[in-house]
């Protein structure tokens, strides 16, 4: 899987910290009930590998990402856990180095042109703008189209699902990311149904090209 392939999943990924595993199942099936391909379990949690074992091994229809990834000894833990593609906040010299060579593909974050360039100069096309709405919103992603037109973004940080359609229009950006669909109340009191309802909004944002 291609970076831009995983970013076309889903118009929105969500984006989840799971403490507990046993979450994680019932979770995805309410995800891909609604609509959507694809979930980032941050590695913000010691359940988080845990997680993305076992929707890999019960749930395959959904692509997982793993997120927070900040070294690439992560890389190597999301790949072996099952995860198909990686997320960082940020990027470093050596772990944009590392992800050239990783056994899944890396989507390094950037919050400036500087940093996005960086990424072309070492072979990388797509990039995680966080923190997006501090950082200028759509707005910000829409000037960075004309002088990187090769760069393809998944805007994440501070975006709901008022928010998102401003961003999806864009033709820089791929998809959003949101934790919005996954409310931590509601994963820790197993309302399934009311995630797939979320999830299901969330599929329907997708903009036709």
């Amino acid at each position: 899987m291609t970076p831009d392939q995983a970013l076309a999943l889903s118009p929105v990924i969500p984006v989840v910290a799971l403490e507990d595993a046993a979450h994680a199942v019932p979770l995805a099936r309410a995800l891909l009930a609604g609509g959507l391909r694809t979930i980032e379990v941050t590695l913000r949690t010691t359940a988080a590998l845990d997680a993305i074992r076992a929707i890999t091994s019960a749930v395959p229809e959904i692509v997982v990402g793993a997120g927070t990834v900040l070294s690439a000894e992560d890389i190597a833990a999301a790949a072996e856990a099952g995860a198909r593609y990686a997320l960082s906040p940020g990027a470093t010299q050596t772990l944009l180095r590392a992800g050239r060579d990783a056994p899944i593909p890396l989507i390094p974050g950037v919050a400036t042109a500087s940093e996005a360039m960086a990424g072309l100069d070492l072979g990388y096309r797509c990039f995680k703008f966080f923190p997006a709405e501090q950082l200028g919103g759509a707005e910000a992603l829409k000037a960075l189209a004309g002088p990187l037109p090769r760069a393809r973004f998944c805007a994440t940080g501070g975006i709901g699902p008022e928010k998102a359609p401003s961003y999806l229009t864009l033709s820089n950006v791929l998809c959003v990311g949101g934790s919005w669909v996954t409310p931590t109340h509601k994963i820790a009191a197993g309302d399934w149904k009311s995630i797939e309802a979320l999830a299901r909004r969330a599929a329907g944002l997708r903009v036709d090209p």
